[in-house]
């Protein structure tokens, strides 16, 4: 396989959230610290965006914010780290990025921090920025199908036309595609954000609404860890890859 350039050398990494789905793991850390076969789960996302290539992560904190910095103070291997402050304000996805703005390039990967995925042929970001073509996307996210999603146990969310443009799931209806937590962005999706606290779906919505979004099917495996009940399996996935 040729090799591809990265679309961008940063990533935000979405680290904020109070981690109420993990209680009672939770209750004494943030969840991007919960261990999982061994490793925190946002070294898990690191070591991959390292892996990968990718120099510089902006990752946002708010719950337990002294643990996390602390973390990254300690790790001694790339990606370096920029922390974006929500000590006094939890902004929620959508909003943490338009915060983080100041901090990123033009075009960046975005990833939740409780990620653990399994790559393909091909690490996950270099897939997405062979298919990323900023002329025609503002967001490019990476979908997983229910057979590849291992613990998922949902609906689905978004459907893909044969140009690769997003649709979303149907009320009452089954979508083949779920979303993976990561993405490639342009700062074109940040404008006339709202102000504060809101989700990314406001800004995807738009999006849609333009067809700028877009998606590509990952061709490796990845895992839904939202529950302490989620660890066991994951890890036993982990130990036979």
């Amino acid at each position: 396989m040729n090799e591809v350039k990265l679309a961008s050398d940063t990533a935000m990494v979405l680290s904020a959230g109070l981690g109420k789905r993990m209680r009672p793991l939770t209750a004494t850390q943030p969840k991007p610290l919960v261990r999982v076969a061994g490793k925190s789960l946002i070294d898990h996302a690191l070591d991959k965006l390292d892996a990968a290539g990718v120099e510089k992560a902006v990752v946002n904190v708010h719950y337990l914010a002294d643990a996390l910095e602390g973390h990254f103070k300690a790790r001694h291997k790339g990606p370096q780290v920029t922390v974006s402050d929500e000590r006094e304000r939890l902004l929620e996805t959508g909003g943490g990025m338009v915060k983080a703005a100041p901090l990123l390039p033009e075009t960046f990967f975005c990833l939740n921090s409780d990620n653990i995925w399994l790559d393909g042929p091909e690490d996950v970001f270099h897939e997405l920025s062979r298919a990323w073509n900023p002329e025609i996307m503002d967001a490019l996210l990476l979908l997983v199908s229910h057979p590849r999603a291992v613990n998922y146990r949902g609906e689905g969310d978004f459907h893909l036309d044969p140009a690769g443009r997003i649709a979303r799931r149907k009320q009452g209806r089954i979508a083949p595609f779920i979303y993976s937590g990561i993405q490639i962005v342009s700062k074109r999706l940040l404008r006339d954000a709202p102000e504060g606290p809101f989700s990314t779906n406001v800004l995807w919505n738009r999006a849609i609404g333009e067809g700028r979004l877009y998606g590509i099917s990952h061709t490796g495996l990845w895992f839904e860890v939202g529950e302490p009940t989620a660890i066991k399996p994951t890890e036993e996935w982990l130990t036979r890859a």
